[in-house]
């Protein structure tokens, strides 16, 4: 099974490499110009050594508890740490310096409160916890509902994670509205980085598009896309 488990994800892999070379073809921009993080949210710590294995170099989780048990199971099959752990999803204030324990890229921060826990954490590290500003993409009346700053909120908190001891602001992060247009929002969001980096020229990084919408986010100016199911195949039901 680990055979044919590898075969698979080698093609999934091949495949989603060629549609970002492509797009990054069709935008005039080096194959090179865009990172891949695969989401491995649900899938277990044999699938993350098998990406591993392929040459995939970051991987990133939604849950904070799935994350810090998979990555030394990830270590103990490898028998080396040698991938960069993203946190992707909503992160709880309650969590955060427990996050920073283990991911070396947190995604998903949208607001002020988050980074003092963030900073405790990441005082603690050999390295510093590389932060980017989660962006709301969704129309005016649906942010409330749904993670990410405002565009006006988003100064500040940039400027909260600059000044953070163990904290690097990285950039920004946006994921596209339910039932909205991708290219629009993600045009949106690289307007929102330019704005970022004109106060903090380093954090150069957008992270935007997934296994339904890298195209458009690449198209728009993305340096990073998350992609799971595109690589690893539907989600395991999880109980």
């Amino acid at each position: 099974m680990t055979g044919e488990r590898a075969d698979q994800l080698a093609s999934n892999l091949r495949t989603v490499r060629t549609r970002i070379a492509a797009a990054c073809a069709a935008a005039g921009r080096a194959e090179d110009a865009v990172a891949l993080t695969v989401v491995t949210k649900f899938f277990p710590a044999s699938d993350v050594a098998l990406l591993a294995g392929l040459g995939v170099r970051a991987v990133g989780e939604n849950k904070h508890q799935e994350g810090q048990e998979k990555r030394p199971e990830v270590v103990a099959l490898r028998g080396c740490d040698d991938l960069t752990w993203h946190f992707v999803g909503g992160l709880q204030s309650n969590k955060a310096a427990a996050v920073a324990g283990w991911a070396d890229v947190v995604e998903s921060v949208d607001r002020v409160k988050l980074v003092r826990g963030l900073s405790r954490g990441a005082v603690e590290r050999p390295k510093p916890l590389v932060v980017l500003v989660q962006v709301s993409l969704d129309p005016p009346d649906a942010a409330a509902g749904r993670a990410g700053a405002l565009a006006e909120e988003v100064p500040a908190l940039a400027e909260a994670v600059a000044q953070a001891p163990g904290l690097v602001l990285g950039g920004v992060m946006g994921v596209a509205p339910l039932g909205g247009e991708p290219a629009e929002a993600f045009a949106r969001l690289h307007q929102a980085a330019e704005r970022l980096q004109a106060d903090h020229p380093g954090a150069d990084r957008i992270s935007a598009g997934m296994s339904g919408d890298l195209e458009q986010a690449v198209a728009a100016g993305a340096t990073h896309v998350r992609v799971g199911s595109a690589v690893l195949g539907p989600r395991p039901v999880v109980q």
